[in-house]
């Protein structure tokens, strides 16, 4: 890792996993390039089998990549022997499940399920597990069990507990798939707070687009690649003033759509875009330079309306 990435708290260089069952191969990950900087909330989406799940589990310590490189933290963790995996997987990533099984122990308080991890590391303290559960707004229901907790409160006790060992990293997976829409937000909200405080990275990945508002970046995963990034056009505080301000003139459109170009320089284009042009049924195009734009044209069109360009599609 070059010093020009300390500033990263993730890095994914040309990242494959392929996985084998007899005689098939399935591959997840097709080459991905993935930078996250130190402190960033950010999320990834893509649709079921895109494989930001399997990206998850890799930057989590739970898998290995066949191929390519990833470091988090200056961690190499293809280098990284199964002992230093474990105490990898302890201090430097907290995770967060939409399966609250996968979280919670439920016949334990939601303070004595905080306080669990540090039990496990040596460094249990009950003042440190009552101020994470504060936090996440639910000091006055820390003395209650799991089925005294709703959903959206289960969550923000598996938040609490990510961060009881204190780690560098927080990965959520489809942390609000199993809740409405307003205890989704209310736990965004949780996970922007903790950022804000802490200074923790998260990388929330979810097949929400809406996902977006909360979050300052979105990068799109299609085919095992990173097809494209949403960035946040105003700031999250700029956007909470103007509502505070009561200015009437929120746009919608948060985000700006920005496609992602690999080391290898390959694009992938939108399939409205692939469709418009009527290239579903073949992988060739007419690639020019007009001025500050690049146009991709169907050459078969083309040819027939004698070099006209009215179906050309500019990027």
């Amino acid at each position: 890792m070059s010093n020009n990435d300390v500033e990263y708290m993730v890095v994914c260089d040309n990242l494959v996993k392929i996985y084998k069952a007899a005689d098939i191969e399935v591959v997840a990950l097709q080459g991905l390039d993935l930078t996250v900087e130190k402190g960033e909330l950010m999320a990834i989406i893509g649709n079921s089998g895109s494989g930001k799940s399997t990206l998850l589990n890799i930057l989590g310590g739970l898998d290995r990549p066949s191929a390519g490189k990833v470091f988090v933290d200056g961690k190499d963790l293809l280098k990284l022997t199964d002992k230093e995996l474990v105490k990898y997987k302890r201090e430097t990533v907290g995770f967060v499940w939409q399966n609250n099984a996968r979280n919670l122990i439920p016949y334990l308080t939601a303070l004595e399920n905080v306080e669990l991890p540090m039990f496990l590391t040596g460094r249990a303290k009950r003042q440190r597990a009552l101020e994470l559960l504060d936090m996440v707004g639910l000091a006055p229901r820390k003395n209650n069990r799991l089925e005294q907790l709703s959903g959206g409160e289960q969550q923000r006790v598996a938040i609490a507990i990510a961060l009881a060992n204190n780690p560098k990293l927080i990965l959520a997976d489809e942390p609000t798939g199993a809740v409405d829409t307003k205890t989704a937000a209310t736990i965004l909200d949780v996970f922007r707070d903790i950022n804000e405080a802490l200074g923790v990275t998260i990388i929330i990945v979810t097949h929400d687009r809406q996902i977006a508002s909360k979050v300052d970046r979105v990068v799109a995963i299609r085919d095992g690649r990173t097809s494209s990034e949403f960035v946040r056009r105003i700031s999250y505080a700029e956007k909470l003033a103007e509502i505070s301000n009561d200015i009437g003139t929120v746009s919608e459109e948060t985000h700006m759509e920005l496609a992602v170009i690999d080391k290898a320089g390959r694009l992938q284009i939108p399939k409205e875009y692939i469709d418009a042009l009527g290239l579903s049924e073949q992988n060739r195009v007419i690639v020019e330079m007009d001025g500050d734009r690049i146009v991709l044209m169907n050459p078969d069109k083309v040819l027939n309306s004698e070099g006209k360009t009215a179906d050309s599609n500019v990027m």
